[in-house]
């Protein structure tokens, strides 16, 4: 029956186009679950990091010479496949407007071209096209390389068969995880073609985190340290108790265990950020020479297993139960001898996933520097900002423009927190002060006038 169902799987990927390289690293995985692999990771075979043991960027300061005189032999990865779906979007999520009328995509084409630093693009099938049409408007002096995410078939968990779906067909697929660069990477030739241009050292993060940028300390400390891999990590607050962690396993290498690979009884653990201290940012950086000398070692990148489980169609409950099949880039931590860790500031890590974060990167919370890198604004003096928006008024982008219209972003330099239930539109120039609650328990929608000033509750 295995080799049944592996055989049908191979058919349907060689007949979507996937390469054979992928095929067979897919086939691997497919194996591991029927043998009962679970890709649960129990604390048993782990130990926390202590703080002491990662060096800190601010502790760097002797690399930043060492990484100035990298920089010309360095590209800016970035993780370019996901819609955004979770706010409503259909397009490219790096299309999304995120500051100052500027899309991510042009924030970061920017971020390079200022530094004169390679950039390259990991776009799925479903973003390939608006990326390029965008590239085409924006047309960079030099074009970003691009290369594709691949995509795996998803398995039926009741007798682990190929899903098929016929009302939509394209729904029996799932993206692979960003573990997939490293592969993509290597199967598109970008990994030689970067490296035949004298690239070596390559940063590889998401899109829609603009807190990331080529650190001449964090570059030259991977190139004088000589690390194949090295992750950015930060010290875990309550907001990030589901975030992946690092940790030592008992062969003694950095590991990265993620949610999805934690036994559901041990999940209480899992989420003490006094015991795991320090989350993955999702910003890693590797030696290009070492990961291809790991891909000619081994044939490929052997990343361990995440089995997400999910209906086939995620938006119908009563579809069947499948298996996505999925890889972490940071678990790529511990493959390399001699991998490491950075503890760097929160500054660092200033992801946009919901429109709560959304409204803080717009806001005057955050300003570009010179560099057009995005940093919190040394005018405020509050702490991290805790936003609350309706999501039945502002989950989707299209509802939260249309109550918060880009140049109508509220002041919240002063803003400790803000919390919105009801339906509320804001008008120009309101500024919010100190810890704020809006309520609106009217059939109606509220207006907060222009030139407002509002501290405290405020119920319509």
């Amino acid at each position: 029956m295995l080799e049944a169902h592996l055989e049908a799987f191979e058919t349907k990927m060689r007949q979507a186009g996937l390469p054979r390289e992928i095929i067979d690293t897919f086939g691997d995985y497919y194996r591991q679950l029927v043998n009962g692999e679970t890709g649960l990771i129990p604390d048993a075979e782990i130990q926390p990091v202590a703080e002491g043991a990662i060096p800190s960027l601010d502790a760097l300061g002797d690399y930043v010479q060492t990484g100035v005189e990298a920089l010309p032999r360095s590209v800016m990865i970035v993780l370019n496949g996901g819609l955004g779906t979770t706010m409503g979007l259909t397009r490219a999520k790096s299309l999304m407007r995120v500051k100052d009328g500027l899309t991510f995509l042009e924030v970061i084409v920017g971020q390079t071209a200022r530094r004169r630093v390679r950039l390259a693009l990991m776009n799925s099938f479903s973003t390939d096209r608006d990326t390029r049409e965008a590239l085409d408007r924006i047309a960079p002096a030099q074009a970003p390389l691009m290369f594709m995410q691949h995509k795996y078939p998803k398995v039926l968990r009741a007798g682990l068969a190929p899903a098929h779906w016929a009302p939509a067909p394209e729904l029996e697929w799932n993206p692979p995880g960003h573990g997939d660069v490293f592969m993509a990477l290597w199967v598109s030739g970008t990994l030689d073609r970067l490296l035949n241009e004298g690239i070596r050292y390559a940063l590889i993060r998401n899109v829609d985190n603009l807190g990331a940028s080529l650190d001449e300390g964090l570059l030259g400390y991977l190139a004088a340290e000589n690390l194949p891999f090295m992750m950015e990590v930060a010290l875990k607050t309550p907001s990030d108790v589901k975030g992946g962690h690092i940790a030592r396993h008992r062969s003694g290498r950095l590991i990265l265990r993620e949610a999805a690979q934690c036994p559901p009884s041990e999940m209480e653990a899992f989420t003490d950020i006094t015991r795991y201290r320090f989350f993955n940012t999702n910003n890693v950086w590797i030696h290009l020479e070492a990961l291809k000398e790991l891909i000619r070692q081994n044939g490929r990148v052997r990343l361990p297993i995440i089995l997400n489980p999910k209906t086939l169609d995620p938006r119908n409950a009563q579809s069947p139960p499948v298996y996505q099949i999925e890889t972490a880039m940071g678990a790529a931590i511990g493959l390399f001898e001699g991998a490491g860790a950075v503890r760097v500031p929160r500054t660092r890590f200033i992801p946009v996933k919901s429109t709560n974060e959304l409204l803080a990167v717009r806001s005057d919370c955050y300003v570009f520097t010179d560099g057009q890198l995005l940093r919190p604004n040394p005018q405020r003096s509050a702490p991290e900002i805790d936003i609350r928006l309706d999501p039945a008024f502002f989950g989707h982008r299209e509802r939260f423009n249309a109550r918060i219209p880009v140049g109508n972003e509220p002041s919240l330099k002063d803003c400790r927190s803000l919390s919105v239930t009801g339906d509320v539109r804001f008008e120009a120039g309101v500024r919010l002060v100190g810890a704020v609650r809006i309520v609106n328990n009217g059939p109606t929608q509220a207006v907060i006038p222009a030139g407002s000033v509002i501290e405290g509750d405020l119920v319509f």
